[in-house]
């Protein structure tokens, strides 16, 4: 079926979102962004968690807050979202017959919870045998915690994340930290959209659909990659680093008279450049600070010599100073400095759209680049049933009457 004129990767592609909170519909989201028509199905009168999760809210042109929170805001950018209780006869009838207008079903329900309804996998490749149906849970389908809910924040302690992010145990502020971004629930929905599309190009080529069991904490021990790999070659758990860098010195955060930089100083050369332009050359010519092995076995001494320098100037002056060297560096930028960057700027991070209630709505673009398909940006995160009518009607051919008889029992 082709459900957008525009020349998109997905545009003949059709996702049934039963999904809500942040890790399913980063998932929509990206097949959104890719041209599918991706319909959200929301609870009449609450919907999705995160349209309430807030302040900050959307301000309206006189600055007020509108209903949509800046949380719900950044998932659900160009889908359609229509309100229907599944937990009602006729919202599960609904339900099976947009199935049947669609290839891909994706939900974040509690394990069995839509089998109650008639909901499942199995119940619904009877009424669609080609579908794609995309489970997102805490912990998957099977094995002993199944049953349970799963949040981010617990699960990036589960899956090893927390043992290497933070300070080390033995400094100031030492210990586990989480990310500052949901980072399990987005690399969830990153692995999800890989999976639908991966089961799109099978169904495509050999017309069979299949299920995809997605666990938030599959993904987190995943994602841990070489930390991983490290222990299962040598047996020993890795350990917090903070900023620091086991092997290298320095290759770390460093405070600035007005703000943070990073230098990751990869060899000796860089490390005389790097201290040469603070005024320290000593600190090269030092036998203790000569080459990397020994500035490693020293870095206790090191380190607050170096911290020291760098305090004296500003973090646009190190940038400078340390560009011009051919010292890698960075800053490390607000968000306000991520989007005043002239990288993230030309590279257009930020895109405009308007929106019913707040005549415009700032979004982060797609980061997908691609030359003959791009990424749409002309849809803004639907209000709570935006589309209930457009979709019952141009779907299921229902009729206006029929569609007020169903608001006015509460199933839509």
């Amino acid at each position: 079926m082709t459900t957008s004129p525009n020349k998109t990767a997905l545009g003949h592609i059709r996702v049934l979102d039963l999904t809500r909170v942040l890790a399913g519909p980063w998932c929509a989201q990206n097949l959104a962004d890719l041209g599918a028509d991706v319909i959200k199905v929301e609870r009449p009168g609450a919907g999705d968690d995160t349209r309430s999760w807030g302040p900050p809210y959307l301000k309206d042109a006189e600055g007020r807050d509108t209903t949509e929170a800046a949380y719900y805001l950044a998932a659900n950018r160009g889908k359609r979202s229509i309100t229907l209780d599944i937990s009602s006869a006729e919202g599960q009838k609904i339900v099976r017959e947009l199935v049947q207008q669609c290839d891909v079903v994706l939900e974040n329900y509690k394990v069995g919870q839509l089998k109650k309804y008639g909901l499942d996998y199995e119940s619904l490749r009877a009424v669609k045998p080609d579908l794609i149906f995309c489970s997102v849970t805490g912990f998957g389908q099977d094995g002993p915690y199944s049953h349970r809910p799963g949040y981010d924040f617990i699960i990036q302690g589960m899956g090893g994340f927390m043992s290497v992010t933070g300070e080390r145990d033995d400094l100031p502020g030492g210990g586990p930290q989480k990310a500052g971004v949901a980072i399990s629930d987005l690399m969830t929905g990153m692995y999800a959209t890989i999976a639908v599309m991966a089961a799109l190009t099978h169904r495509d080529r050999t017309g069979e659909g299949q299920a995809i069991d997605m666990a938030l904490l599959d993904v987190q021990v995943a994602m841990m990659a070489n930390m991983a790999t490290n222990f299962l070659a040598s047996g020993n758990p890795p350990v917090r680093w903070g900023n620091a860098h086991p092997n290298i010195v320095p290759y770390q955060t460093f405070a600035t008279a007005d703000g943070h930089i990073i230098v990751a100083v990869g060899n000796d050369g860089q490390y005389r450049k790097f201290v040469a332009a603070g005024g320290r050359p000593d600190l090269a010519e030092d036998a203790r600070f000569a080459t990397n092995p020994e500035r490693v076995r020293n870095r206790d001494l090191l380190v607050p010599l170096l911290a020291h320098m760098v305090k004296q100037r500003t973090k646009q002056e190190w940038i400078d100073l340390l560009e011009q060297a051919g010292v890698p560096c960075g800053p490390i930028n607000k968000l306000d400095e991520v989007f005043d960057n002239p990288q993230v700027q030309a590279r257009g991070m930020q895109v405009q759209l308007p929106h019913p209630t707040a005549d415009q709505v700032k979004l982060v673009r797609s980061p997908m680049k691609m030359s003959a398909t791009p990424p749409r940006h002309d849809a803004p995160p639907p209000l709570l049933g935006q589309h209930t009518g457009e979709v019952l009607s141009q779907l299921l051919g229902r009729s206006e009457e029929d569609i007020a008889a169903l608001r006015a029992k509460g199933v839509v």
